[in-house]
């Protein structure tokens, strides 16, 4: 009977709260957000929990770094990291100097420009 009692509890204080909710979201277009929001959020919490399990803590330190001035080239570094390890072909953890090559690779080759004066 307690159980009972105690069961029906969560569940109407559950409801409360979704209800509560609901109306603090306002529109329908207000929810979907905040779902677009979570599921973004979520997605960003599994992409460094990866991370952290492929990189080193100096090669996490590095991209952090590097992610303030060039934040593209990151995200695509970081995104092949992750196709690489979930596919199984990293057999080590990522270090600092490994980290290094694959970012001078990946930068894109800069133009050497020579005025020549007359």
């Amino acid at each position: 009977m307690v159980d009972d009692l105690e069961a029906l509890r969560r569940k109407r204080l559950a409801e409360l709260q979704q209800q509560q909710a609901s109306q603090q979201m306002g529109s329908p277009d207000m929810q979907a957000a905040y779902q677009q929001e979570q599921a973004k959020t979520e997605m960003d919490a599994q992409k460094q929990a990866i991370l952290r399990q492929i990189l080193t803590p100096e090669a996490r330190e590095r991209l952090t770094r590097v992610k303030m001035s060039r934040k593209g080239l990151v995200e695509q570094i970081e995104g092949q990291l992750i196709m690489l390890a979930q596919s199984g072909r990293l057999q080590s953890k990522i270090d600092d100097k490994k980290l290094k090559q694959l970012l001078l690779q990946m930068q894109p080759k800069k133009r050497e420009t020579n005025i020549t004066r007359i």
